[in-house]
């Protein structure tokens, strides 16, 4: 049944409580630049993967720099797939980092691209460009990250984190790298301080390994993920665990609320989540609409298009791409 049939009882949820769900003025362009990755995560929400062809071309890149140098949009988010594998990547650090008002620039970074062939140069380009590094690390123990990102991930991932400190990430207060964190299974995550604490000491005991900050991000019941609770008879639980957990304290901070969502190929949506689930924005005339396209101010008083999967966010203490909201 796709989701335009199913009764949204997310919208019934947020009505009860009181809230209101109401766009802000943006302040983050998140950029989904492919799906293209050298891994095959169980928790993926993108289904990336090495054999994925979906990545955004030169073409696409040059229109949305042209668009965001004109607005006053502070944060580029740069997440996949894998960013840094998309032949442009590093000319569109570049760009947004040399406007004339340059912009804080974050990648959702795959430690491991740092140790694969072709890709050597990454580590050091990022630190040259004062990126801020948001990697997965799902957990402290090999056994937890192996099974959800596959075998020897972990390893490489240490050795990566080990060669970002060297540069400076984590220490130096230019080089911000955070951490985070998705549950193995149909759970929510823990209370994100007490587990940062915990990541802090582990890390630092056993590794020397240090970072700024730690995110609990709950895994969204769809894609790869909802597949991988199918199969082991776990979804409906799932489910029916984010709705019970419903929080309405956490509606101010959802991500939907002040960030521009935008494919590789330059469709805008309400979040990375509803991407994946195809559902777009459309103008007046139900028509998709692309980034260079907004009109920024006009933008924010555009509706937010929800569904059942967004309990997924308000689950608990909340998940963003900054980690729980409340």
């Amino acid at each position: 049944m796709g989701i335009a049939n199913v009764i949204n009882d997310f919208d019934r949820a947020v009505s009860s409580s009181g809230s209101r769900l109401k766009r802000k003025r943006p302040e983050i362009l998140q950029l989904n630049i492919g799906k293209l990755c050298n891994l095959t995560c169980v928790h993926c929400h993108v289904n990336a993967g090495p054999k994925r062809k979906e990545i955004m071309t030169g073409d696409t890149v040059d229109k949305i720099l042209d668009w965001f140098e004109k607005t006053e949009i502070p944060t580029l988010d740069l997440t996949g797939g894998t960013p840094e594998m998309i032949p442009d990547f590093r000319r569109l650090v570049k760009a947004v980092r040399n406007f004339d008002q340059p912009r804080r620039v974050m990648d959702r970074l795959n430690a491991t691209i740092i140790s694969e062939p072709g890709f050597e140069w990454v580590a050091d380009f990022l630190a040259e460009n004062e990126v801020e590094i948001i990697a997965s690390m799902p957990c402290y123990e090999p056994e937890n990250v192996n099974q959800q990102r596959g075998d020897g991930v972990f390893d490489r991932s240490i050795a990566a984190f080990q060669k970002l400190n060297q540069l400076g990430y984590g220490r130096d207060p230019n080089l911000v790298l955070n951490f985070v964190y998705n549950p193995s299974g149909g759970f929510l995550p823990p209370d994100q301080a007490e587990l940062e604490s915990d990541y802090k000491s582990e890390m630092k005991e056993h590794f020397d390994i240090d970072f700024n900050s730690l995110y609990c991000i709950a895994n969204m019941p769809i894609s790869r993920f909802a597949s991988y609770l199918k199969r082991n008879d776990e979804l409906e639980s799932y489910l029916g665990l984010l709705r019970r957990s419903f929080n309405p304290a956490t509606i101010d901070g959802l991500m939907c609320r002040n960030t521009i969502n935008v494919s590789w190929e330059g469709e805008v949506y309400d979040c990375d989540f509803n991407q994946m689930l195809k559902m777009p924005i459309l103008d007046g005339s139900r028509n998709q609409v692309y980034v260079w396209d907004i009109d920024v101010e006009a933008f924010s008083d555009q509706p937010i298009l929800t569904a059942n999967h967004c309990f997924g966010c308000t689950a608990g203490s909340g998940s963003s791409c900054g980690g729980s909201l409340s």
